[in-house]
């Protein structure tokens, strides 16, 4: 893939790719590109589907922003009550090892979940929100659970950050700028692809203290 990729020829490599992955049916959803931006829209019958063409699109090398319009409409022989639902929540929560179940709480309205609670680690809040995405008749979640205050002062913070992402081979000197502030860090800089920006946005979700991340990395394949 080359740099002076036009819009339409990026617009073919994101429908290639939700082709590619099986766990989306490209023809369920519209692509439109303008200047890096890709925008999906359409129907899927899942939370899931919705999240999966939205990491197929970011996979593609050129992508540097989506907006993720799909909607989730829940068939017919999919459809469970929010009772059905809160339950399932619940099942799902305390079988996954990686959720701390017993400190978070949801709330079932039209499909929709709200978690809630107070945990340890950010990384704890995306495993409880992945925990349940999956599940039938979810049309989407809204992830309201909270970490507590950091016990580190930022400059530990940070100092922690810099050395596990120090640690990977994403990282090289000076690409890279962690700035803390009472636990709210803003990443900044430049990476190759979606999966190096992962990559560095999970690192800095298991620091103790870190409650939120402002993300500001720049995907750029070509420095």
């Amino acid at each position: 893939m080359i740099k002076s990729q036009t819009a339409l020829e990026l617009r073919e490599y994101v429908i290639e790719e939700l082709r590619w992955d099986s766990r989306v049916n490209e023809a369920e959803i519209g692509v439109t590109v303008s200047d890096g931006l890709v925008m999906l829209t359409g129907t899927v019958s899942g939370y899931a589907q919705k999240l999966a063409a939205q990491e197929a699109a970011h996979r593609v090398t050129g992508v540097l922003d989506v907006v993720n319009d799909i909607k989730v409409k829940v068939p017919g022989s999919l459809a469970r009550s929010d009772g059905d639902i809160a339950h399932a929540v619940r099942l799902a929560l305390e079988w996954d090892v990686m959720a701390p179940d017993q400190k978070i709480r949801s709330t079932v309205s039209e499909g929709w979940v709200t978690l809630e609670g107070i945990v340890n680690y950010l990384t704890e809040v995306e495993d409880a929100e992945r925990a349940i995405r999956q599940l039938s008749g979810v049309r989407g979640v809204y992830n309201k659970i909270t970490v507590s205050m950091p016990g580190a002062g930022s400059d530990r913070i940070a100092e922690v950050i810099q050395e596990a992402l120090e640690r990977r081979a994403e990282r090289e000197a000076e690409r890279i700028r962690v700035g803390v502030d009472d636990g709210a860090v803003t990443l900044s800089g430049r990476v190759h692809s979606w999966e190096e920006k992962r990559a560095v946005l999970g690192a800095v979700s298991h620091a103790r203290g870190v409650h939120s991340v402002h993300d500001r990395l720049v995907i750029d394949p070509y420095f």
